[in-house]
């Protein structure tokens, strides 16, 4: 299961590189200012995640026995159940109401100038038609968690307990790990700068996955955390909210 989470962050990066590559093509002069069109920005967006994710439930499927349904459910411990999709929503509401603080403590501690995500730093000023619009509010509210915690809170953890960890170190580590690799993957100073407010922002996510032992749970409460900074977004890509 290591081996396939590490693929899947080639994958990742591999298909990040290939999605603007034409559109970098397309542009005469690439520099340091050069801004890429807004289609560009979120099909790099949306698109890595989304292929991360099919790489991921890929590899596990081909591990354990029984059929493919099975095989996924148990190496990535995916089951449907209310309950946990209940613990996961109320945690994820949670770790909004503690993202706005922790936000606030932590632009006050960096600046104002500096308090952005990579994702604010390359859409602000841009306006996008509809339809990009919506899409990216998707892919920033459901592909991107989706695709991030099958990685960490699926694959990863997986792999962490099939070398007898404790489960309380699998969820601190898979944290800071998914904390630490928004700005290796991104190349922003700026994620650099939030590792630590992301760390404290989805303890409540690797939470809901401990706690409920299913990975639907922690998608969820990802989904629900994500959904202010997507509706942000698309207000401000749609020329709805400043800059």
């Amino acid at each position: 299961m290591l081996a396939c989470f590490v693929i899947a962050e080639i994958a990742f990066v591999a298909t990040s590189v290939v999605t603007v590559l034409p559109f970098l093509l397309a542009v005469p002069h690439v520099g340091p200012g050069t801004r890429l069109p807004g289609a560009a920005l979120v099909a790099a967006l949306a698109i890595p995640p989304a292929v991360a994710a099919m790489v991921a439930a890929g590899g596990a499927a081909l591990v354990g026995r029984g059929s493919l349904v099975d095989r996924l459910r148990d190496q990535l411990s995916l089951r449907w159940r209310p309950s946990d999709v209940g613990i996961g929503l109320a945690l994820g509401v949670v770790g909004l109401a503690v993202t706005v603080p922790a936000s606030a403590l932590w632009a006050r501690w960096v600046g104002e100038s500096q308090a952005n995500s990579a994702v604010g730093e390359v859409f602000h000023g841009q306006r996008l038609s509809f339809g990009w619009a919506l899409t990216l509010f998707v892919g920033v509210w459901l592909i991107a968690p989706l695709g991030e915690e099958l990685l960490y809170r699926g694959v990863l953890w997986r792999a962490m307990e099939y070398r007898g960890w404790n489960r309380w170190l699998i969820a601190g580590l898979t944290t800071v790990l998914f904390a630490l690799a928004h700005p290796l993957f991104s190349g922003s100073h700026i994620e650099l700068l939030r590792s630590p407010l992301l760390v404290v922002i989805t303890l409540p996510i690797a939470l809901a996955r401990l706690l409920t032992g299913n990975l639907l749970a922690s998608i969820v409460a990802h989904q629900a955390n994500n959904f202010l900074p997507a509706i942000g977004l698309l207000l401000l890509t749609l020329g709805a909210a400043p800059s």
